[in-house]
């Protein structure tokens, strides 16, 4: 075992006897759970590493159990679920899910994406740094913490991360293959239309026409984080 323990969530009973069979023989522990709510009060009194999360659910669906996940915590979410639109995806990750795995899928691929995430979960949560800031502008990574002329802002994790990554590296200009790279994991094959929904909706809250920094477009590369 490697002491890390999984709760996978789908009402689909043979694909989640398939994803435990898989993840324990790569040493993980699972719990399975067919219903939103009775998976949501598990998670509250007993949270596991990381979630495997189905959209389509009786009752509450996956969506809403992700919301009130992230309300209270950031272990890190993969959904899987057989919707595959780019919308779809671009609303599971908006509400601070980590990966996003559409069925039919080849259960040793959604065993490396759990590796990856719960990999790159374990780096941000050591990293050292943990904090970067500027004029007005103050981003905590080990709490995920925002604070902006003075108010603290309530972001959505990978909003969160996306903005650290980049004040973390200033003036350096990153491609949206970089940034899903580097945010989102080497294993997230993600639209890069999801980097330019996340900096759309950063930029709508950091517009202050007197800061010394801001988040640019650089045409046909990417994005910097470009301190004046």
């Amino acid at each position: 075992m490697n002491n890390y323990r999984i709760m996978v969530v789908d009402d689909d009973f043979n694909i989640a006897q398939l994803v435990k069979l898989y993840l324990e023989r790569d040493g993980y522990s699972v719990d399975l759970y067919g219903d939103g709510q009775e998976a949501l009060d598990a998670f509250r009194s007993n949270p596991p590493h990381l979630v495997v999360l189905d959209i389509m659910l009786p009752g509450m669906d996956g969506w809403e159990v992700c919301k009130e996940i992230r309300k209270h915590s950031q272990i890190p979410i993969i959904m899987l679920t057989a919707k595959g639109e780019t919308f779809d995806k671009i609303l599971g990750l908006e509400l601070g899910a980590d990966d996003y795995v559409v069925k039919p899928f080849e259960p040793k691929e959604l065993v490396a994406r759990v590796k990856a995430v719960l990999r790159r979960h374990k780096v941000t949560a050591g990293d050292e740094k943990g904090q970067v800031s500027y004029p007005n502008l103050s981003v905590n990574i080990e709490d995920y913490t925002v604070k902006y002329y003075g108010t603290s802002l309530d972001l959505p994790p990978k909003e969160l991360e996306l903005l650290y990554f980049l004040a973390s590296n200033p003036n350096k200009v990153f491609t949206r293959e970089q940034l899903l790279e580097h945010v989102w994991g080497f294993d997230f094959f993600g639209d890069s239309r999801t980097v330019d929904v996340h900096i759309k909706r950063l930029r709508e809250k950091f517009n202050h026409e007197n800061d010394s920094w801001q988040i640019k477009t650089v045409w046909s590369v990417g994005y910097k984080f470009e301190v004046k």
